[in-house]
Formats: structure tokens, C-alpha cells, sequence
């Protein structure tokens, strides 16, 4: 098997060996940055029970708010694949982007330009420092995908995303997809 080297755009696929790590465990992570200096990347698949309009009142939505990982939780981050609409914006990859310009995107989304396939909320994100991610590879805590859904990946469901990710990996992996997520339930 050829080892991938992470990059952004790719996804972190918790193995299923994390047990027990809150934050991580049955995770799915969009690598948004990732360099010499560390990585930083949003976990797609863990939603919580605010919406935009909960946290932000003067938008009129009801998207969903994801936990984007440990750091800095109390933060509001964004990804979507609109950059001509939200300008200053950065290109993570496949069509996927990172910020830009909060009161145009909060207007936006009251006149009804965005709807939730074009962008994803995130409190805090995950964050790893320079040899860090490294480590937790060779330690085999994660499985580098590349994200085959390219752009897409912004609207889709969360609920069932780590299992759909492990059966695609075949092998060992298959039994793993329908085990409960806490092993004591079996």
C-alpha cells in the first residue's frame, strides 16, 4: 500500500481504534491547511444543536453549526464554494473555500443567494503542530482520503459520513462500519 502525504483538500478519516477521544472519534476532517509549520482542518461529520440563527440572530437561517474540532471553540468558522459571492475568501482545494467577508456573507444568506449546499458553519476548529499530525499518522490514529466529492462535500449529510468513509476503505475496515460506536454496546 502507497502511503498518502496529507495536503489540503484532503480528509482525515478517524480509524477506528479512537475510542474515548471526544472531539475525534468517528471524525471525518477537512484538512484546510496544512505545512511545515502544522495543520489546521474543520471536522464535517459532528453537528451541534445551535443554528446560525441561534448564534448569530440578525441571520435568518437555520443551517446547522458543526464542531470544527478543540481549538478555540468559541470562534465561528466558515467553508463554501462560492468565492464569486464572498470575496477575500481562500482556496483550501477541489473548488472548496475558507472565510472571507462575514457581513457580505450574512447578507447574502438573508437575500437567499446561499443555501446550505454552499456553506458549512464551524465552532473551533482542529489543529495539529508541525510534527504533530505526522505523529498520529505513524501511530495510525487516522487514514489520509483524498476527497473525492470535491466541492459537494459541503452539503453532505453528516450522519452516517465516517461509516460511508470506512466501508469505502474495504478490508479489516468493513466489520468496523457497523460496530456501535461504543464497543461496550456490542
Amino acid at each position: 500500500m502507497v502511503a498518502v502525504k496529507p495536503q489540503k483538500g484532503h480528509l482525515l478519516i478517524a480509524e477506528p481504534s479512537i475510542i474515548g477521544d471526544l472531539s475525534f472519534n468517528r471524525s471525518v476532517v477537512l484538512l484546510a491547511d496544512h505545512n511545515e509549520e502544522g495543520s489546521v482542518g474543520f471536522i464535517l461529520n459532528k453537528p451541534l444543536h445551535y443554528t446560525i440563527h441561534d448564534l448569530i440572530p440578525e441571520i435568518s437561517a437555520s443551517f446547522k453549526i458543526y464542531n470544527g474540532g478543540p481549538i478555540e471553540q468559541d470562534n465561528l468558522y466558515f467553508i463554501h464554494n462560492i468565492p464569486h459571492l464572498i470575496s477575500g475568501s481562500i482556496e483550501i482545494a477541489s473548488g472548496i473555500y475558507w472565510g472571507g467577508d462575514f457581513e457580505k456573507t450574512k447578507d447574502l444568506i438573508n437575500d437567499g443567494k446561499i443555501n446550505r449546499d454552499n456553506i458549512r458553519f464551524f465552532l473551533g476548529y482542529s489543529g495539529w503542530d508541525a510534527e504533530q499530525l505526522q505523529g498520529e499518522l505513524d501511530s495510525h490514529s487516522w487514514i489520509i482520503s483524498e476527497n473525492d466529492l470535491q466541492y459537494k462535500i459541503i452539503g453532505k449529510s453528516s450522519s452516517d459520513f465516517w461509516r460511508q468513509k470506512i466501508l469505502e476503505q474495504g478490508g479489516d475496515y468493513l466489520i468496523w462500519s457497523n460496530a456501535p460506536e461504543n464497543p461496550i454496546y456490542n
